[in-house]
């Protein structure tokens, strides 16, 4: 299998990332994953594709008790099935290529794989900011306008903020992608990961990549800063709204529909800036390969347990219509 693509005589042909550099491109990279022994690569496979399975049928659980009960038709729910959606999406651009790579002891991924790879996961990752930021705003609704609530986030509103949360994050993303796709590769192709992530892939360019490297730290910071601005601004009104409260039961209500938001966003932005936002960091690729685990296939597992573990509206939802279910099938 040939790593790298060959001239076939005269002028080598240039490629579009290539620019003017005489320079042969890779065709593949190659993922050396979690490890190199093949017994554990098949326990990693078989753990990892139940994890893969529980994931997707949890969060597609949620989007069709969403949808089928009436009582979970409001803005907290419709997020919360735009996050399920999202969720699936993300696990379903990196875990099958992880399978199948632990199934084959191969970790051969083209060129162009690897950087859809890369993107996709990138902004889904970036839209999952976006829609965070969203949810939070709807929990200051909710709790510190009631009143206004309805009008303020009316059917119409909750589209557009959704809408605005995948196309904020796949545009913005589509900027850092094109920055490293302008770059030139030509060898190594081993990357210590398993999967194409967006810091190790730029690493792999052979040119300086500095002022790469600063574009896309500060497109990526805006991905991060401004979402989440909006999430500590929005629990701090909150907090204060709470604090005034006279009624415990009201502040124990409002506590109870913010705490598993804000559980998914402590294990999500924690994950993200340590990553992601410290390109000059020390860690060793193992560390962040360890990390990558936690955020690629632990995270989109626990969010719909997080959701649902204390939701008194999704265990009503699940009751009704196991209760539907039975009676059809008497």
């Amino acid at each position: 299998m040939r790593d790298f693509e060959e001239p076939l005589g005269g002028e080598p042909r240039q490629e579009p990332w290539v620019g003017n550099e005489n320079l042969t491109s890779v065709r593949e990279f190659i993922l050396e994953g979690l490890t190199n022994h093949r017994k554990t690569q098949i326990f990693l496979f078989l753990i990892i594709l139940l994890i893969y399975s529980l994931t997707v049928m949890g969060n597609l659980a949620i989007i069709m008790l969403v949808r089928a009960d009436s009582s979970l038709h409001n803005p907290m729910y419709f997020f919360l099935a735009n996050l399920s959606a999202l969720e699936i999406c993300y696990v379903t651009c990196s875990m099958p290529q992880m399978l199948a790579h632990l199934l084959s002891g191969n970790g051969a991924i083209s060129f162009n794989r690897c950087m859809l790879q890369m993107y996709m996961t990138v902004c889904l990752g970036s839209v999952e900011c976006f829609l965070l930021g969203a949810m939070a705003y709807d929990r200051y609704l909710a709790i510190c306008h009631p009143l206004l609530y309805v009008v303020a986030m009316s059917r119409w509103r909750q589209v557009q903020l959704a809408s605005a949360s995948w196309v904020s994050g796949f545009l913005l993303t589509s900027i850092n992608v094109g920055f490293i796709l302008h770059l030139p590769y030509c060898g190594p192709n081993r990357i210590n990961h398993f999967f194409c992530d967006m810091p190790i892939v730029l690493k792999l360019a052979c040119t300086d990549i500095r002022v790469t490297e600063r574009h896309v730290v500060l497109v990526a910071a805006l991905i991060v800063v401004i979402p989440f601005f909006i999430i500590l601004t929005s629990y701090m009104l909150i907090l204060s709204s709470v604090i005034r409260m006279r009624s415990a039961a009201g502040r124990r209500k409002a506590f109870s529909t913010c705490a598993s938001h804000l559980v998914v966003v402590i294990l999500f932005y924690g994950i993200l800036i340590f990553v992601y936002l410290m390109p000059g960091s020390d860690t060793a690729p193992d560390q962040d390969k360890k990390l990558a685990v936690f955020y690629i296939v632990i995270t989109p597992l626990l969010n719909p347990i997080i959701y649902t573990l204390r939701n008194k509206d999704i265990h009503g939802a699940v009751s009704r219509m196991l209760q539907r279910w039975r009676f059809k099938h008497k």
